[in-house]
């Protein structure tokens, strides 16, 4: 089979996944092309990728014969378009989460995914991660009995840093961070549970970030830079102030959920808190599952022959996990192993763990909820349509 020569729309963020699939040296694949707007992007694509080429113009990637798949790994507000021009153009598509800003937009994907007939992958990398591997593997054995409940949290230590410095703190740029931030935990919510998501209800609100400060001002060159909690260094690109008048996306919020399958669920994400921390809990008919991800740690709590009889504290078991690298950065080692699950798919056929229509219902879930707190009422979720 003739290497996989693959192209990317946006040359940084999570384009640094891309760095997987780059080798040059084998017949497998490489990383040949990139298109971003950004100059410093690129010469940082040209770093790890010499050799490669590279433009301004995503349409030029669109248009080469040589290329077998592209990556779109640009900001949230531009999937559909770039996804939508990649199937247009008959490429096989990596995409990465959120698949886009609108249930809508999501469906108008899917339809072109259909008419093109060409793969589609949606950038879920903790279905790679070892820990939700593990979780879901427990959860297929059968060691917790029926799933029932699900619990996250997710507690976003450095939210500042990651969100409210730049444009991911405008509902332009990405509606709400249950679309951003919270879509590989409503995947993950579906993915353990067994079913999509129907019924949600939440709250929220700008508890922290956000104010009444300019909005061009910087923290290079705010009076209130040294005392200040959020400032960031000097070479962070990030420097748009966190509490500047045009912050308007919420930095704590609650989710209620239940699953088509009476799963029900809770995520709470809050990102003002002292430390980073995700945590999951699955309640099932005969013991549960806590796990930390990144921690790399899961434990089994199996319940007892009679209520009566359970311990204090109560016994749990350790669950091995299989991949983890000691000192890795990628997710656990997920980055790794999504890259390489969509050679797999490319190359072999083999089917990923994840759909798009799995990326389809977490951007829908994520909307409904946003209208939720956002309305004060309950929201039905819409499904795929058929």
């Amino acid at each position: 089979m003739n290497k996989t020569r693959i192209g990317l729309i946006g040359a940084s963020g999570r384009a640094i996944l891309a760095q997987h699939w780059h080798a040059p040296k084998t017949d497998e694949a490489e990383v040949v092309a990139a298109a971003d707007v950004s100059e410093k992007s690129l010469s940082d694509f040209r770093a790890w990728a010499p050799g490669a080429s590279t433009t301004r113009d995503y349409r030029e990637l669109l248009a080469r014969p040589d290329l077998d798949a592209i990556a779109v790994f640009t900001p949230d507000r531009f999937h559909e378009q770039h996804a939508l021009a990649v199937l247009a153009a008959g490429k096989a598509l990596y995409l990465e989460k959120p698949m886009a800003l609108s249930t809508a937009a999501c469906d108008r994907i899917l339809a072109a995914r259909r008419q093109a007939g060409t793969p589609l992958m949606m950038g879920f990398n903790l279905r790679y991660h070892p820990v939700v591997l593990a979780a879901r593997e427990a959860i297929r054995a059968g060691r917790i009995g029926a799933v029932k409940a699900i619990w996250v949290r997710h507690f976003v230590g450095a939210g500042g840093d990651f969100y409210y410095h730049d444009w991911h703190a405008s509902r332009a740029g990405v509606h709400s961070l249950l679309l951003q931030k919270a879509s590989h935990d409503l995947d993950v919510i579906h993915w353990l549970g067994g079913a999509y998501g129907v019924r949600v209800a939440a709250f929220g609100g700008l508890d922290y970030f956000g104010g009444t400060r300019a909005h061009d001002l910087v923290c290079g060159t705010c009076a209130d830079r040294v005392g200040c909690r959020e400032e960031q260094a000097p070479e962070n690109p990030r420097q748009q102030c966190v509490f500047r008048s045009a912050v308007d996306v919420e930095d704590n919020q609650v989710v209620i959920l239940q699953l088509a399958n009476g799963v029900k669920a809770s995520y709470t994400q809050c990102h003002f808190t002292p430390e980073y921390v995700r945590n999951y809990t699955v309640v099932g008919t005969e013991g549960r599952l806590e796990f930390y991800l990144e921690r790399n740690e899961i434990w089994l709590y199996p319940r007892p022959a009679k209520t009566r009889d359970w311990p204090t504290p109560p016994p749990r078991e350790a669950i091995p996990l299989a991949g983890v690298k000691e000192g890795d950065q990628g997710h656990g080692g997920a980055d790794e192993q999504i890259a390489a699950g969509f050679l797999r798919y490319l190359r072999d056929g083999v089917p990923p763990n994840t759909s798009p229509e799995d990326g389809r219902m977490s951007v829908a879930v994520g909307c409904a909820a946003t209208a939720s707190l956002r309305r004060g009422r309950m929201m039905n979720v819409p499904p795929v349509p058929s």
